[in-house]
């Protein structure tokens, strides 16, 4: 499994559209979640995804 080296952040007032990438810059994410979906998202993240 790829690691998420980045991760952009789409946001609104409600719904947040995530797009991750890994070292080859090919997307390996793409989610759409809400406010506390996202939450628990980064709160599983290891702590190099976080990083930025």
């Amino acid at each position: 499994m790829d690691q998420i080296i980045r991760i952009g952040m789409d946001t609104s007032k409600h719904v947040f559209q995530l797009h991750g990438v890994n070292a080859a810059e090919q997307v390996i994410l793409r989610k759409k979640m809400r406010r506390k979906e996202m939450v628990d998202f980064f709160a599983k993240c290891p702590p190099t995804v976080r990083d930025r």
